[in-house]
């Protein structure tokens, strides 16, 4: 059907190979689906449309099965009170509804055929359509890894590692100086307060002494308390 002949060639080709040597694949998939919009809000509309269509018949067929019902309880009547002329024309307008009647069953049947036929064509746009907006998700996902793996290898082959090697072992190098610097300053201090520290670290013999008799004094009466 032509509101379905612009989805036909997308609905039967394999979604990956239409996207081989394309620069913007979403960009085409994003194109695809506001044609599928496009196409499946066409076919409600026909849909529609059909549906009304089957419904009226579906109200024809009611209405004349009704003047039928009529037209034969009119015929019975008239029969029942001996009135030939209105009894002829009552059954022959009930033969000439049952005529249409048939015709017009015979098209609602037509009617139904292509409601269910629109009805499918509408079902297979739509699985088509979710099979797409599934695959547009994926192929998102897998652009935006590639687009980041190629990213950092673009940033990757930009490195000089040569240089990076040698600013490091250079750094390393200075930190190196730095430290040997620090150990040379510590090595070589001011002499007088070399020697001061010396003199605030020194306790001669004398005062060793001194405070071992101290000591021994403090013991002897400590002894004598307690005796």
């Amino acid at each position: 059907m032509g509101i379905f002949k612009r989805i036909k060639t997308i609905a039967k080709a394999d979604i990956n190979r239409l996207l081989d040597n394309m620069e913007d694949p979403i960009a085409m998939l994003n194109e695809y689906s506001r044609e599928m919009e496009q196409e499946m809000l066409e076919a409600q509309k026909a849909l529609s449309r059909q549906i009304f269509v089957e419904n009226k018949q579906a109200t024809l067929i009611y209405d004349t099965k009704s003047l039928i019902d009529k037209r034969t309880r009119q015929a019975k009547l008239a029969i029942n009170q001996k009135e030939d002329n209105m009894a002829k024309l009552a059954v022959h307008e009930k033969l000439i509804h049952e005529k249409q009647l048939a015709v017009y069953q015979q098209q609602y049947e037509a009617i139904q055929g292509q409601t269910k036929i629109l009805k499918e064509k509408l079902q297979e746009l739509q699985e088509i359509y979710r099979e797409l907006q599934h695959k547009k998700v994926l192929l998102a996902s897998r652009a935006n890894v590639a687009q980041s793996i190629k990213q950092i290898q673009n940033v990757t082959a930009s490195f000089q590692t040569d240089a990076i090697t040698k600013g490091v072992a250079r750094a390393e190098e200075r930190i190196s100086l730095m430290e040997a610097e620090v150990q040379a300053g510590n090595q070589f201090m001011n002499p007088l307060a070399q020697q001061e520290a010396l003199y605030h670290n020194y306790v001669n013999e004398e005062e060793l002494v001194q405070e071992i008799e101290k000591l021994k004094g403090e013991k002897e009466s400590q002894v004598k308390q307690d005796s």
